[in-house]
This record gives structure tokens, C-alpha cells and sequence, in this order.
């Protein structure tokens, strides 16, 4: 570690707060409705797709409405995207040709995106034609985003309003999300980006010639227009199968910057955003600290463990200065992957600039334990507000326990069906989890996917069911998963991930929406301090150790043992 290399992340990190904070206003006053500085150009926009969808701006829906709405469109979404890869090779406007994509694959992926996880089986430049991945795939890179943003603020509204039968319109939230938040960052990224050599086009490959002579065929396509919304909409599928340690993808240190920012900065402006919700910025600035706290912590224990070098390279006499630059790219470096790798496990984006199946195990482990709490620090887009809301509430509950008063949250008494349908979202993951990676370290076909034995296989099952619950996406990337067995599990796991968590956090939204707001007193614990933070911080820690610690103990752990003692499996 060096001083260069923290203050590579201590500027990414200081960008990303310094434009959370107005873009967190911004947000809170689209998604209340509120007139802003692009209402004069996109509310005529607005209110034709409301009137060419049949939606009522002003009628609310119950909280059950609401989930049924987002189950209907996540349906819709998923068919839609399935049948466009099959019938790949029946599109028009296709410059590449290829067949059409084989049915678990298919399956594989359209559940992938719908869910807003984009974990990929494929090689994007061999097997996906431009049309699908703009139609198909950029489109649900913005709407599963819009609609993860959506549902956080469903709940905020649920601890902001008192004795109210609705929590918001589910069209409206995703329709004002997508037309006055993403695109337009999208746009200004996407320039960014192609200023920077990033490609935009609709050819499909160019004829270059190399240094030696020969001839080469080079794909290209629509990539600056997927890579700004694959970050800003904490998606993570790329354009090409290197993601974005691919040179197309990000061409250098700067475009490396600008993506790391851009997976961060709607994260943690949400929280913010959150605040203002609530009218109460104190509450937002609490919980977007706590967020920065972990996320930096990740941070420096990844840029450590990578930095220190492989002990079995350094014993032989490899210089370990440079530290450990297995999978990853010179001109990005130790810190920035680093940076990279816990920015994106720590969102619930998928990108990825180096190869995380190459990191030393503790450098590893970081990525994975940041999906194994379900990428809440800062999480994805509205994803990581509502994940981290439902830890609030249980944190909430502990203090009360504590002191022996009934538990409130923003003025909200927390009560016996709040606990079980938090305690029902929680447990989800480690079910998915744990359940899927048991049955796949026993079966004989799913060992034979793996590249590595020993805890480092382990490592890699794991990472995968984690990713795909968590609606990450991104690998080990030893683990090929392009397998019937992988493609059907890991698609299931990544919808029991989205709308298994979604409909008890949606039914808490409707359960607090319908309470009344008790007012503050002497005995009130509070919720935007120091002391709220730490109480945040410890039962993220305690909560998901108690739950994983087994299972690590048994991968990285062990895999950093064995080297430590100059050993391998």
C-alpha cells in the first residue's frame, strides 16, 4: 500500500459523496413529484406514457398492488427477453448473424436481467447481436434499476406517511426513476465515455492489422450507450465478455474512475435522498455514512491483501513490490482494482475492471462478504436503501431489547409482524445461498464445472450463489457456469434474491404506511448519530458472520492459511 494508491481511492471515493448529496435532492423531489429543472422538457414525455399506458398518475396503490404490479412487470420482462434470444437469428437489423440462444442459456439470462443482476454465461461479442442487447438488454439495464429505485422509495414513504392505505404508484415511481434519473445520467456518462475512446456504433466488427502483419477481426458495437447504464444502474453486464478490464470498455485510468464513480454515486445519493423523504436529513446522512464506513473498510483490507503480494511468488524470489497483478490491468493497478472490486460487490453492479477469481483469499474475501450482506454498502440502485432499511429496523429492535422499550423507527413502533417480515427478507439469502452451494459441492456434474479443487473451488460455488442472490452478477471466474445444472440454479436463485426479499420489504412498507407516527421523547432512541451508526455497523458484522463465518472458515480462510504456510491444495 502506498500513499499514491490511497489517494487514488480517496478521491473516487470524496467524487462520489460530493455529487450524492444535490443528485439525493434531486431524486427526492422527482420521485415526490416536485417540479425540477428538466420538468419543463420531459413532463410532456411523462404524461404520454401515461396516457398511452392507461395509468392514472394520481391514483395510489396498497402495498399488495404495488408488489403485483412489479411481479407482472418482471413477467412481462422476462418472456419478452426470452423470446428475443431465441428468435436472435429471425431479428432484422442483425449485421452479426448469430443463432439463436439455446433455451437454459436463455432463461439463464433473461431472469439475470429482469432482476437487474446481469450475471453472464455468455461471451456477449460471440453470441448476442446488437438488437438484442440494446432491445433486450440495455432496456432492462434501465427499468430493473428504475424499479429497484421505485421500491426503496415505496418503504421511505411508508415511514413518512401515517395512517395512509398506499405507499405510491408503482408506474409512476418506475416511469419518473427511468425518464428523469437515469437517462439523462446515462447520456452524459455515455458521452463521457466515448470522448474518452469508448465505442459507439452499430457495426458489428472492424478488420485490423497487427504489428506482426496479420490480419484481425475486431468486435465492436453500441458499447459507450450499455457501459454508462451498466454502472449507473448498478447492473454490471458487459459488452464484451472481459467486462471492463477490456480496453473498449474502459480504455484507460480515467474512464476507470468514471465508472467506479458512477456504480456509487445513485447508491448513496438514495440514502441521502432517503433523508429529505422522511423530511429529516439527519436520517439519510446516517445511513450514507454507515454505508461509506463499510465500503472503505472493504476498501483498504482488498488494496492490503493485494498489495502485499503472493508469499509463494515472493519465497522464490519474485520481486512483491508491484504487488499481487494476477488478473488484473497495468493501467489500472493494484489500488484502483481494489477499488473496483469492493465498489462493485459493495453495489450490486457485476462489473468488474480485474479478475476476482485471481485475488489473493483475503483480497477475495472481501468481494464475497460484500454480497454475502447483500451488497448494502452502498447496494444497488434503491436495492441497498431498502436492504439497508430492513437492517435498521432490526438493529432498531436489538436497542430496544436492550433498554426494554417497544423498538421505533422514525416514529414508527416496530412490532411483531414488522420483525417477521424482516427476519423473513433476511433469511433469504443464506437459503439461496448455502442451500445451492451444499447441493452443488456434492453433485458430481457441478464439481465438474469448477477449474480449481480445495477451498479455492469452494470459494468459487460459493461466489456464484452469492452473486446471483445478492442480483450481482459478477464471478470467480474458474466457476463455468454455462451448464444446465448452473444455468437452471443459479436463475433460480437470482429470483428467489429479487422478489422473494422484495415482497416483505414492500409489506412493511404497507404495514408502517398504516401506523400512526408516535412523536419524539426523552426516551426515544436516536437514529441519526454516532451511537445509531456503530449499532448499525456491529449487527451488520454479527448478523452475517453468524450466518456465513462456516462456510468461509472453509474457503478463503483455510486458502489463506495454506499460503501463509507456503502451501497449496
Amino acid at each position: 500500500m502506498n500513499a499514491i494508491g490511497l489517494a487514488q481511492i480517496a478521491v473516487v471515493l470524496t467524487a462520489v459523496v460530493v455529487a450524492a448529496v444535490p443528485l439525493g435532492a434531486f431524486i427526492a423531489r422527482v420521485l415526490a413529484g416536485e417540479r425540477t429543472w428538466l420538468t419543463p422538457a420531459l413532463s410532456p414525455v411523462e404524461r404520454a406514457f401515461y396516457k398511452l399506458s392507461g395509468v392514472d398518475p394520481a391514483r395510489e396503490q396498497s402495498w399488495l398492488a404495488y408488489a403485483m404490479a412489479v411481479l407482472a412487470f418482471g413477467l412481462v420482462g422476462f418472456v419478452s427477453l426470452y423470446a428475443l434470444q431465441r428468435l436472435q437469428n429471425m431479428l432484422p437489423l442483425d449485421p452479426q448473424g448469430f443463432d439463436g440462444v439455446p433455451p437454459d442459456l436463455a432463461f439463464n439470462t433473461s431472469v439475470s436481467f429482469v432482476t437487474n443482476t446481469n450475471w453472464q454465461n455468455y461471451s456477449g461479442e460471440t453470441m448476442m447481436s446488437h438488437l438484442v442487447q440494446m432491445l433486450g438488454l440495455t432496456v432492462h439495464n434501465f427499468v430493473s434499476a428504475a424499479t429497484g429505485l421505485a421500491m426503496a422509495f415505496a418503504l421511505a414513504r411508508g415511514f413518512s406517511r401515517t395512517q395512509s392505505p398506499t405507499i405510491g404508484n408503482f408506474w409512476v415511481d418506475l416511469t419518473r426513476s427511468t425518464l428523469y434519473v437515469l437517462l439523462p445520467l446515462s447520456i452524459i456518462v455515455a458521452l463521457a465515455l466515448v470522448a474518452m475512446g469508448v465505442p459507439q456504433t452499430l457495426r458489428g466488427s472492424v478488420e485490423a492489422t497487427t504489428l506482426e502483419g496479420a490480419a484481425q477481426i475486431v468486435s465492436i458495437g453500441p458499447v459507450a450507450s450499455q457501459e454508462a447504464i451498466k454502472e449507473l444502474g448498478t447492473n454490471g453486464g458487459g459488452f464484451f465478455n472481459a467486462n471492463s478490464s477490456h480496453p473498449f470498455e474502459s480504455p484507460n485510468a480515467w474512464s476507470n474512475m468514471l465508472e467506479i464513480w458512477a456504480l456509487l454515486v445513485i447508491p448513496f445519493a438514495a440514502a441521502f435522498a432517503f433523508g429529505r423523504a422522511v423530511l429529516d436529513v439527519r436520517q439519510g446522512r446516517a445511513i450514507a455514512v454507515t454505508m461509506l464506513i463499510v465500503l472503505a473498510g472493504g476498501v483498504l483490507v482488498a488494496y492490503w491483501a493485494e498489495a502485499n503480494g503472493n508469499p509463494l511468488l515472493t519465497s522464490i524470489g519474485v520481486d512483491p513490490s508491484p504487488g499481487n497483478m494476477e488478473g488484473k490491468e497495468v493501467r489500472f493497478g493494484v489500488a484502483a482494482s481494489a477499488l473496483f472490486a469492493a465498489a462493485t460487490t459493495g453495489t450490486s453492479c457485476g462489473a468488474v475492471n480485474a479478475m476476482h477469481d485471481s485475488f489473493m483469499p483475503l483480497g477475495g474475501l472481501v468481494p464475497l462478504f460484500n454480497m454475502l450482506m447483500g451488497s448494502i454498502a452502498p447496494g444497488g440502485v434503491g436495492a441497498g436503501l431498502y436492504g439497508f432499511l430492513v437492517l435498521a429496523v432490526i438493529a432498531v429492535f436489538v436497542a430496544g431489547l436492550m433498554v426494554g422499550r417497544t423498538p421505533e423507527y422514525l416514529g414508527k413502533k416496530i412490532e411483531t409482524r414488522e420483525m417477521k417480515l424482516a427476519m423473513l427478507a433476511v433469511l433469504i439469502y443464506p437459503l439461496c445461498v448455502l442451500g445451492f452451494s451444499a447441493a452443488s459441492a456434492l453433485l458430481p456434474s457441478a464439481l465438474a464445472s469448477l477449474n480449481n479443487a480445495g477451498p479455492h473451488g469452494l470459494s468459487e460455488i460459493l461466489y456464484a450463489f452469492a452473486s446471483t442472490t445478492d442480483n450481482n452478477g459478477s464471478a470467480f471466474a474458474g466457476l463455468s457456469g454455462n451448464t444446465p445444472w448452473y444455468n437452471a440454479t443459479l436463475g433460480v436463485a437470482m429470483t428467489l434474491g429479487r422478489f422473494a426479499f422484495v415482497i416483505p420489504v414492500l409489506a412493511l412498507a404497507g404495514s408502517f404506511a398504516a401506523k400512526k407516527k408516535a412523536p419524539a421523547s426523552s426516551g426515544t432512541f436516536p437514529t441519526h448519530g454516532p451511537l445509531f451508526v456503530g449499532l448499525l455497523i456491529g449487527v451488520i458484522v454479527i448478523l452475517y458472520l453468524l450466518q456465513y463465518f462456516p462456510a468461509l472458515a472453509l474457503g478463503p480462510v483455510v486458502e489463506h492459511l495454506l499460503l501463509d504456510a507456503g502451501k497449496t491444495f
